[in-house]
Parts: structure tokens; sequence; C-alpha cells
């Protein structure tokens, strides 16, 4: 087994009871088989043209040779840092993927300046701009962030007396928008398969581009997952997808927390790329599985509420007798290429037993739109419900600022909490600069007593961002933005880096106020000093 999986306490009966099911109605075969109408008649269109990722292994074979040959003539120059700009499944694969690996890739999917700033920079260690390459990623090749990022990294090129079409390469759906004009200009290009979603293209162009130009031996990445292919294929208990799947998704009542831990896996950072394939795939229709992505410590472990399912990610899940005290657990574990197959099939799997569509993403496209609408009109900044201690608070219901103060504001958003309810956190903030501030959910856990979930702003946008909108309407929203005087242009745009991620904070809360989420909006003016502020008053 390329892949193991343990289940205990009441997580055993579960899948005992649904895998009769998913096994007689020949579930993972249909998948490999590429069965459209497993998921229904609404969802056939679309899954007909989604499940290019079960055969993504021997299509991205020849694209091996390819990548390697690039990275040699770039060493060869010279050229050692890569940078990739891309959002969603366009980046947190890869970051797994050179993680894990060991190997340095600068990950660009944030629009906040000082970020930007520090990838064109680099530093002593990986280089400047004058050893970088950047790889841009787009399914459809018309992300704002990435644009924006390929327009200013084109210009930096140019100032240095660089040729940016020796430095720049681009990943893209064929035909895309970016595909053509990529084309048009000179620009090296790798399709992926355009049957294949964002969030499921780990082992595409997608993936692979990037990692393999960093220097992440992706051979031996496609042969672990090629390991695992027979395993998911089959229609029988032994098949590690099926269990997975019954164990997140089954039961009754189902639990519809899904709370991942990273303990002793030589796997790094697994749980944030299962957050976005997960929440994006299941959260729609008012239904939908929750990644919330803890520590070993994290306050939701001790609390246990009923609805949360606890996924334990570690190097030996067939050591049974060292876990006795995991009660109704899943623990899992395996090479990091079965790990991306065996998630992949369960998380669609997952999808079926939900009754809804799990390679669409309906309720993506509304912040976007909303974001555009707001650097169109270009609104003044609505004024704070209040200020206090340098954190300007807005609120999108008046009564959340009753208190007057940052704990009574964050007690009153508590307070809306269903006893199913959950609580996200969001940070369009730089998080080179202020990392810490990720700490903030285990304390807003802690507070709220209820699973929360932490998202860096934009990125979380393109995964999440679904499930916020589309999932069960029992969420509480709490923003964090910060205000600097770092700014950067973006060539060709009217407007600047700050001002894009301020519309995308400010458009996301409005289209989360239209669902009726409530909303809790914190600016911090000097972000090193109130967020400890912050912290204090959380606690």
């Amino acid at each position: 087994m390329t892949f193991d999986i343990h289940l205990t306490g009441h997580v055993k009966a579960v899948v005992a009871e649904t895998l009769p099911g998913l096994i007689g109605d020949l579930v993972a075969s249909g998948i490999t088989a590429g069965d459209a109408t497993l998921w229904g008649p609404a969802a056939e269109a679309e899954a007909s043209k989604r499940l290019g990722w079960v055969q993504a292994v021997s299509v991205s074979r020849p694209l091996v040779p390819e990548i390697q040959a690039l990275r040699a003539e770039l060493v060869a120059k010279g050229v050692t840092r890569v940078v990739l700009a891309g959002m969603g499944g366009s980046s947190l694969a890869p970051e797994v993927i050179a993680q894990t690996a060991g190997v340095p890739l600068v990950i660009l999917d944030s629009t906040a300046p000082g970020q930007v700033l520090a990838a064109l920079d680099g530093d002593a260690e990986s280089g400047g701009l004058e050893q970088t390459v950047l790889v841009v990623s787009s399914k459809s090749g018309s992300t704002v962030e990435t644009d924006s990022a390929k327009r200013t990294f084109e210009a930096a090129f140019r100032d240095l007396g660089i040729n940016p079409l020796e430095r720049i390469v681009v990943v893209t759906d064929p035909g895309s928008p970016l595909d053509v004009a990529a084309r048009a200009d000179g620009y090296r290009v790798f399709n992926a398969d355009p049957t294949v979603g964002g969030r499921y293209s780990a082992l595409t162009a997608f993936g692979l581009v990037p990692t393999g130009l960093a220097g992440v031996d992706i051979g031996e990445l496609l042969d672990e997952a090629d390991a695992t292919l027979l395993e998911v294929a089959i229609d029988s208990p032994d098949n590690p997808a099926l269990v997975l799947a019954a164990a997140i998704a089954g039961g009754s009542p189902r639990r519809d927390k899904l709370g991942l831990i990273t303990d002793g896996t030589h796997i790094v950072g697994l749980p944030d790329w299962i957050e976005q394939l997960v929440a994006e795939s299941t959260g729609k229709d008012g239904t939908g599985i929750l990644p919330v992505v803890l520590l070993s410590v994290s306050p939701e472990l001790e609390a246990k509420p009923a609805d949360l399912q606890i996924v334990r990610l570690v190097d030996e899940a067939n050591r049974f007798h060292l876990f006795e005290h995991h009660e109704g657990e899943v623990l899992v574990s395996g090479s990091l290429g079965a790990q991306l197959i065996v998630w992949e099939y369960a998380t669609a799997i997952a999808g079926r037993m939900l009754g809804i569509d799990p390679f669409d993403q309906p309720d993506v496209e509304s912040a976007k739109i909303a974001t555009r609408g707001l650097l169109d009109a270009r609104p003044e900044p609505t004024a704070p419900a209040f200020t206090v201690d340098g954190v300007e608070v807005r609120v999108s219901d008046p009564e959340l600022a009753a208190s007057g103060t940052i704990a009574g504001v964050l007690d009153a958003l508590w307070s809306r909490l269903d006893t199913d309810g959950y609580v996200s956190v969001q940070a369009y903030v730089d998080r080179l600069r202020l990392p810490q501030l990720q700490g903030l959910r285990e304390l807003v856990a802690a507070d709220s007593g209820r699973p929360a979930t932490f998202g860096w702003g934009p990125r979380f946008l393109h995964s999440t961002g679904q499930y916020h909108k589309g999932g069960p309407a029992n969420g509480v929203f709490l923003q964090i933005l910060e205000q600097t005087d770092v700014d950067l242009e973006i060539p060709g745009r009217p407007f600047t880096f700050g001002q894009l991620i301020q519309a995308q904070a400010a458009g996301d809360a409005s289209v989360l106020a239209d669902h009726g989420r409530p909303v809790v909006t914190l600016t911090l003016t000097d972000p090193q000093v109130e967020v400890l502020t912050l912290f204090e008053a959380a606690q």
C-alpha cells in the first residue's frame, strides 16, 4: 500500500455502513473510467469536461524532460531563483510539493504591496531579480492578481535591461487569453490539460512546472502517484479513497467540519492544499465540508465539538498500537504523490455523497465582480463605526459595534454563532511582515468556543471563499486589514496593489453581508503595534 488509513472509534461504524453503497454503485471504477453521470444530471455537463485529473500522471509524463531541460538552461545562465505567481490551486499544490522536497520556491499569491516588493527584491541567500525566473500560472488566463504580478515583473526586468521573454514562463490552458497573448509576445508557454479544474491540477503543468524549475524531482512525484492509481480505481473496501470519503462525508448526523492535523508526517503544508480542495469542491448549495487546519494543541481538540471529524496526517498510520489515544480520529499516511491522488478521488466521491457538483465554483465570481466594481467606482472608504487604540472597526450590522470596544465587538460577533457555526478569520495583510497573525486563529477558537479557520487574503478567495458564500449559512467573519505607507503601481492599470487588496477585502465583505453573513472588519493603522491589541482583545 502506498497510502495507509487507520480508523478509530465511531468512524469505523460510519465507514462500515457507507462503503457497501459506494462499492455497489461502482463509484471508484466509474471515476477512473471518466463516468460523468456519477454526480447526477445537473452536474453531468461540467463533470464531462473536468475529469482529466484522473489521467494526469500519464498525460504529464512528457512534460518532465521538457521542464528539466528548461531548468538546466536557466541554471547555466545563473538563474536559480524561481517565483511563482498564481492563486488557489495554481499556488497551493506547488507550495506543498516544494516545501516537502526542501526546495526554495517563492510563492506570490498576494496583492499586499510589501509582499509583491519582497518577491521582486529577493534576498542575499536566494538572489535578486537578476537571478530570478517568474512562472505565471493561471488556468483562466484572466486572474487579476496573476496578471498584475506579470505586468510588474515585466517592467522590473526591463528596468534592469533584462528581456522578460527570457525570464517569464507561462502556464495556462490552451486558448486562454493569457495563452494567446503570451504566445503572440513570444513567451515560453506550457499548456495544462483543459479538462482539469484548478484545484485538481497538482499533478499537471500547474504543479510540475514551477516545482520542476525550482529543482524538485517531479519524476519521482509522478512515480509516487502512479503507484497509487490501482488502489483508488478498484471498487473494494480496501480502496483508501473510498474509505477516506466515507469517513469525512458519511454518517448521520454528518460531521461537517474536518479538522486537519499534521503530526509527525514528512509532508509539509498538506492541510492548506486539502483545505482549498475540499472546501471549494463541496461548499455549495447550502452544504459542504469545512476543513479546519489545526495544531496538535488547538482548542478544538480539547473541546471536541460534535460536528468536527479529525483527520491526523502521520508517517505510519498502520502502527495501530501507537494511536489508541486518538479515539474517533482518522489517521492517514503515504507519500506526497499518493496523498494528492487519494484526496482528489476522496473529494470527488464526497461530492457525490453530498449530492453536489464537486467540479464547479458558482460563488467564487461574486467577490471578483464586487472587487471590479469598487476599482471602477473608487468610492471613499466607509467611515469606521469607531476607532480604538488605533484600530478602525467596521461592521456589517451596527448592533455589532454597540459596545465601543474591540473585545465587545468580537463577543457580539461570537453571539451570532449557531451551535453548528464557525468563525472565519481573514487577514488581508503582508504575511511576511505579520506572520504571527496566524496565531489569532487559536485565540478566536478558544474565545468563540467554535471551530475557526484562518485565511490569508486574497488567496483564500480562490478556494475557501466558495464555501463561505455557497456553503451552510452558519459562519461569522472577521477581516483583518492593515494601513501601510508601502504601495506599488501596477503597470498599465489605473489602480495600485494597495488599492486592489483594499477593494478585494471590501468586495468580499459586501458579498458576505449580502448573503446575510455577519462581518467585522478591523483595520490596523500601525500593524506591528496593534496586532498585540488584537491578540489581547481576542483572549
